[in-house]
């Protein structure tokens, strides 16, 4: 039975070593928000990873000191995002440093090759993108944006209102 029971300890202690580190996750998410998880910008994908990968190294520490330290920079990478989308609300300088704006490919029906050219997107992406709007024929197509989540955006219809083009740089 000894044997049997020594193989499963390093098992149930990963086990549960990686549940407190989740719940440790969950906790700071309903503390500083759900836009910790909501990729609105490059550093929250990158927080989001990060914290996937810290959740993952906590469950495997051997250590106490090891698996306080991933718990720690777990609580780190939330508090460096929460102080940067506080920075970027209070100053329009650290907004710009911060956030990338969304960028026109497509404008009624046509490519803008030179934008294209400079987000690197191409025509096979777009053409991607696309079909799995359910775009038929190019000149249903009223705007391609390349959103600042780097989701492309297909937008459809007769006419697109101003506002939903704010913000939309044209390169």
């Amino acid at each position: 039975m000894l044997e049997i029971a020594q193989p499963l300890g390093p098992v149930i202690r990963g086990l549960l070593l990686t549940a407190v580190a989740v719940l440790w996750t969950v906790l700071l998410v309903r503390i500083v928000g759900l836009r910790a998880f909501s990729k609105m910008t490059a550093f929250d994908f990158v927080a989001t990873v990060a914290t996937g990968s810290l959740i993952a190294q906590a469950g495997t520490r051997a250590q106490s000191d090891e698996y306080l330290q991933a718990l720690a920079a777990i609580g780190g990478v939330f508090l460096v995002q929460w102080s940067l989308a506080k920075a970027r609300q209070v100053s329009e300088r650290m907004k710009k440093v911060l956030s990338n704006d969304p960028v026109l490919l497509m404008e009624h029906g046509q490519f803008l090759e030179r934008a294209m050219a400079e987000t690197r997107v191409s025509r096979s992406n777009l053409f991607e993108k696309l079909r799995s709007a359910g775009v038929a024929d190019l000149s249903q197509v009223r705007a391609v944006v390349l959103e600042t989540t780097c989701v492309i955006s297909v937008i459809l219809g007769d006419e697109v209102e101003e506002q939903v083009m704010e913000g939309v740089r044209r390169i």
